[in-house]
């Protein structure tokens, strides 16, 4: 039963009031004297739906801020798992739930699953009870007690739509878990992020010859060190069981020849095998067809590898001719070794031609915007997956899966549209329960590296964004995090990739780059891309694709259609000029650390001893500011400034000032390498220092603490202050032109401690 002391009256502070005394007599009543409360880690839930936001607010202590609802979620009463992590256990015995947002449309339900994937509803929740503590039962809203204990927890589950309460508390035991897979901090080429994202025309003309390889078209796939390659089903299946690769029955395009020049430009090649081919697409009723749809015939059980048979069955043909594997069963491989017409080339068998090397497959399967008939759930597409990787440990049959054509093939998960972790980890227990773990008990997953899409856009400006910049709760940098910590956590530090990431041109589309100052649209375009890779480089992400090399549409404000490369007459824009002079000069250097977060300076490597800086804004104002860089003993800096229309970066060299130069630092990266040595390395004052003095236009502060907030002031001989201006650099600089001559003092603050030092202004 419920006491209440005192008159309950409806104020709205006492009634808060009050209702938290109420719900105390209960919690105490129920819980005794010592409850433990297990910890729950909010950021581990994930859903399994086009969910954008997480759970977190149901176990972070607040009873009165609750999960925003979500509207437009492809499946609404949907799944939610929180795993237990290696050696974590916990037993409940009692639950609680906080209800504050009212009555449920549809119960809230919790669940346990143990380690033999038994299912047990531990509670319920309906939000009839306003503003208190409820049980786990709702006939029974006072008991938090569970008729019968939980222990063997394996997973929790969540079944809901938007009908939450506000706060969760579990109680019982609790062991923490073993400490987790720790970051594996890799030695990662620049180069390997300034990828591209094409098709075969990109490399062949359509109305001339698209069986041979066209070198104006081949020069501009040049401009990059990667190729993800979308590839249509249709081209190498036109009929089912009837293979197709140089050339394809449809299109006629001479795949071989493609990935050979591509292997012998040093092109890495990622074959996205994508979209189905129409034998499959009619087996959909009219008003469901779309090229889009989940890769199976109309009726299937997307739950089901054996669903996915059609599709393994062809990336095992494609593995085989394209992979290293030379002692494939021929007997399996058939190509279509018919003629069509006079004179046409005739497809061949061929095995191990080691031309590629990773395969992706499907592109986008969580397709929300084009309805269930194209969106996996993380379950349903490890389901495919597992068909694809290998026949589903090869229970399909002969002839099916790409690592039983070719081991050495690495698989890339298809690059998911909503960039969240949750996706990877459904697919990550799906194969916990139904592919087991290897002997040296990890799991046996069924794809090699993790994938992801991202596009830097805020809706609220109707735009796109810096890179840098954050858009509701995430950033570039806080998602690729995420990434790679979940990689770390759950999949051995498994490698990460983004295949998508872009800006439009066209003004009227939602993702298009912006004039900053007195740059253009495409300037801007090409900044922020280069500094997509630069993030992505500095968070470990070990290969990006830009989307894409030409328009899509040109002329067009629809999403996406106008993220190209190069425009018209495959003349390259200000991004690819970008691209390839960082290509050609710095591919090969590797992201070591950050020393500064504005201006952002990151320091690289090349074979662990030479140097190279790249210094800029991250930011979409036009800012610019000053870093005073320390070149050790380099007698010289060489300032790369990456230039439209050029075909190399603007060389600026200038003399140190003992090892130390200063950058001006813009939205545009500059890149900075020491050279030369100095003769007699000198003693110089590790304190602040101004110069010149005298001065007579900018007096320059220069050795202040980076990343701290520094209060620099500007006084006369009266006292008098003359100017007052904040730095977070090691670097900054006062204009005193307007000041007649005479002495003046600048005046440095850092938290409790103050310098104050004299200068004289000249005429």
């Amino acid at each position: 039963m419920l006491y209440c002391l005192g008159k309950f009256e409806w104020n709205k502070e006492k009634k808060y009031f009050f209702s938290f005394l109420l719900c105390f007599f209960v919690i105490a009543e129920s819980l005794g004297q010592n409850p433990k409360k297990i910890p729950i880690d909010g950021n581990r839930w994930y859903q399994l739906t086009n969910a954008e936001r997480g759970l977190q607010r149901l176990f972070d202590n607040d009873l009165f801020t609750s999960l925003e609802p979500q509207f437009g979620k492809i499946i609404s009463l949907y799944e939610s798992y929180y795993p237990l992590l290696k050696g974590e256990k916990i037993g409940i015995d009692s639950i609680r739930f906080y209800d504050w947002n009212g009555i449920s449309t549809n119960p809230f339900l919790l669940y346990s699953i143990d380690s033999n994937w038994n299912k047990r509803l531990l509670a319920s929740f309906d939000g009839t009870k306003y503003n208190r503590w409820v049980g786990p039962y709702p006939e029974r809203p006072d008991i938090i007690k569970l008729d019968t204990p939980a222990y063997n927890i394996m997973y929790l589950q969540i079944i809901a739509d938007n009908d939450f309460p506000s706060e969760i508390e579990l109680y019982g035991s609790y062991t923490a878990p073993q400490p987790t897979n720790p970051l594996v901090k890799r030695k990662i080429p620049l180069g390997n992020l300034l990828g591209i994202n094409g098709y075969e025309w990109n490399f062949s003309d359509p109305l001339i010859d698209p069986f041979s390889i066209d070198t104006n078209r081949l020069n501009a796939v040049k401009y990059f060190s990667g190729f993800r390659h979308y590839m249509d089903w249709q081209k190498l299946e036109y009929r089912q069981g009837s293979y197709t690769f140089s050339p394809t029955r449809s299109g006629s395009w001479n795949y071989d020849a493609i990935y050979e020049t591509c292997l012998k430009e040093g092109i890495t090649v990622l074959a996205c095998l994508k979209t189905l081919p129409t034998w499959m697409v009619n087996s959909y009723p009219d008003s469901l067809q779309d090229l889009e749809n989940n890769p199976v015939f109309y009726g299937k059980d997307l739950n089901n590898p054996a669903s996915y048979i059609e599709q393994a069955k062809v990336a095992f043909q494609f593995a085989a001719r394209y992979g290293k594997n030379k002692a494939v069963n021929k007997n399996l491989l058939s190509v279509f070794d018919s003629s069509r017409f006079t004179g046409d080339e005739i497809n061949q068998v061929k095995i191990g031609l080691g031309y590629i090397e990773y395969i992706e497959c499907e592109n986008e399967r969580d397709k929300w915007w084009k309805g269930r008939k194209s969106y996996q759930t993380g379950r349903e597409y490890a389901a495919n997956l597992s068909a694809f990787y290998d026949g589903h440990k090869n229970t399909l049959g002969p002839g099916v899966g790409v690592k039983n054509a070719d081991p050495s093939m690495k698989v890339v998960m298809a690059g998911v549209a909503l960039a969240s972790t949750d996706y990877f980890r459904g697919m990550i227990d799906w194969c916990k329960q139904f592919r087991g773990y290897l002997p040296d008990g990890s799991v046996n997953i069924c794809w090699d590296i993790i994938n992801y899409h991202l596009y830097t856009n805020n809706p609220d400006l109707n735009r796109a964004i810096a890179p840098e910049l954050k858009a509701g709760f995430n950033n570039a940098d806080s998602i690729a995090k995420a990434f790679i910590q979940s990689a770390a956590i759950y999949l051995n530090n498994m490698p990460v990739w983004v295949t998508e990431t872009g800006f439009d041109i066209h003004p009227g589309s939602p993702n298009k780059a912006i004039a900053i100052g007195n740059k253009s649209i495409l300037q801007t375009q090409a900044d922020w891309m280069l500094r997509t890779a630069l993030l992505y480089a500095r968070n470990g992400i070990m290969k990006q694709f830009f989307y894409q090399l030409e328009d899509d549409t040109p002329n067009s404000e629809q999403l996406y259609a106008t993220s190209g490369l190069f425009g018209d007459q495959l003349t390259p824009r200000p991004a690819a000029d970008f691209i390839r002079q960082t290509k050609a000069l710095f591919s090969n250097y590797y992201y070591n650390t950050t020393l500064n977060a504005d201006p952002l300076v990151d320091q690289y490597l090349l074979n662990d001893t030479t140097a190279m800086y790249v210094v800029y804004i991250p930011d979409e104002k036009g800012r610019t500011g000053l870093y005073t860089l320390d070149l050790g003993n380099a007698d010289s800096a060489y300032i790369y400034t990456p230039m439209a229309g050029a075909q190399s970066m603007q060389l600026n060299k200038q003399k140190t000032n003992n090892g130390k130069v200063i950058i001006t630092a813009t939205e545009t990266p500059v890149f900075v390498k020491g050279a030369g040595k100095l003769l007699m390395p000198t003693m110089t004052n590790t304190g602040i220092r101004i110069f010149p003095n005298p001065v007579k236009n900018a007096l320059t502060i220069q050795g202040l603490s980076a990343g701290n907030n520094q209060q620099i002031n500007l006084f006369n001989t009266a006292g008098k202050r003359l100017y007052s201006g904040i730095t977070r650099s090691n670097t900054f600089q006062v204009d005193t032109s307007s000041l007649p001559a005479g002495i003046y003092y600048v005046e440095i603050r850092n938290n409790l401690q103050k310098q104050t030092i004299p200068f004289i202004k000249s005429n």
